[in-house]
Formats: C-alpha cells, structure tokens, sequence
C-alpha cells in the first residue's frame, strides 16, 4: 500500500503543479523533451533499453520535481529483451508507470551549469524508496536541462531476475534521466 501512496503523491504533485496552486511568482516548467535509458553490463550481453516518452515538471521556486515513465515505452535492440522486460521483470501490465517526486537542492535560476541534489521517493515495479541523486542542471535562454546517472538495485524493488538468465542481467542497473525543460504556460 505504501508504493500506492507513494505513485499517487507524485501524481497529485504533477496535478498540483499543474494546477497553479503554487504562488503567482512560482517558475513551473515542462518537459518539453525528455529522455530516460539504462544500461544493465555484464559478461554475457549488455542490455540497454531508451524511452523518450517520460513527462516532467519543475519547479524552479521551490525546487519540486516529478516524472512518470511508462514501463512499456522503452525500446531495445531485440524484442525478445522487451518481451521479458516488460512482462518477467517489471510486469508492466501490473506496475505501467514508474514515477519519482520530491525535491532539487542546490539549483539556482541564472544562467550556467550547476551541480544538484534531488532526494524523493522513486515508485518502481511497486516499491518506493527514498533515493537521493547528483546530477547537472544547466540555465539557458530562458530553459532548464537536467542531467543525472544513478544506480537502480534490482533487489531494492524486488525485481525478480530468473537463474537462468542470472548472469545476463546486472544486479545494479545504470539509470540515465534527461529533461530540457521549457517554461510551463497555462492554456
């Protein structure tokens, strides 16, 4: 129940965001593209699976941040890497989305680069944990990019990796997330 609550905070944050229940003077900005891949290493065969079907929002006032990614739009280099994906790991029919929401630390609105800190709670494969992540944001012409690469463990959201495919898939999985954020208008 707890992964339940967790995916509906992230989701209630995006209605929230998008609702304008934020003060007038808040800075909301919207994916205008997004990207989120990972890479899986081992011995016997690289798996490495993108997605540019991921929403976003930020707030640059108050540094909240949320995205949902649909399970079933990550694309790999065979089919039969999907097929299992989708339906022996993550078992997307269950679990469709994975979303993250919490908070940015360490941004600040002017042009340039800067290192920052996001801390929330990350809904996968229904678990939530709370993670924490480095990454890079970059102020330019008015819009925000947002790069960062953490590690998922496979264990923590209780992916099952069946033994005999063991040593085809890693234990720790390389997530990489990018958004170019435009800045959000209401209609």
């Amino acid at each position: 129940m707890k992964g339940a609550r967790a995916a509906f905070r992230t989701l209630f944050v995006f209605g929230w965001l998008l609702a304008g229940h934020l003060p007038a003077a808040a800075q909301r900005y919207v994916a205008e593209r997004s990207r989120v891949g990972f890479f899986s290493a081992t011995p016997l065969e690289n798996i490495e699976a993108v997605t540019d079907q991921a929403t976003s929002l930020f707030d640059a006032a108050t540094g909240q941040v949320a995205f949902a990614v649909p399970v079933k739009s990550f694309q790999f280099a065979k089919s039969l890497m999907r097929e299992h994906f989708n339906e022996s790991y993550l078992e997307s029919d269950r679990y469709p989305k994975a979303t993250f929401g919490g908070k940015v630390t360490g941004f600040v609105n002017q042009p340039g680069k800067q290192r920052v800190t996001a801390t929330g709670d990350l809904f996968l494969h229904g678990v939530t944990r709370t993670v924490t992540v480095e990454g890079m944001m970059e102020v330019r012409e008015g819009k925000i990019v947002l790069d960062a690469v953490f590690p998922v463990k496979l264990a923590d959201y209780r992916v099952k990796v069946p033994t005999v495919v063991f040593y085809n898939v890693a234990e720790l999985i390389e997530v990489k997330v990018n958004f170019a954020y435009k800045p959000y208008e209401k209609q």
